[in-house]
């Protein structure tokens, strides 16, 4: 499984599932990732994520 915000590998048993209303469903590897995504920030704009790297 992979992270929703960071694209990190999560292992199985870890990490944050998040639902929302509408029926979608994220996998977080951490809760820094989950607050980013709440919060609506660019995946893009942080150097550690896979999203910045490509």
């Amino acid at each position: 499984m992979e992270c929703s915000f960071c694209g990190s590998e999560i292992k199985r048993g870890t990490g944050i599932v998040y639902a929302k209303i509408d029926g979608t469903v994220y996998n977080f590897c951490s809760k820094r990732c989950k607050e980013y995504t709440v919060a609506k920030k660019d995946k893009r704009k942080f150097k550690w994520t896979r999203a910045s790297k490509q």
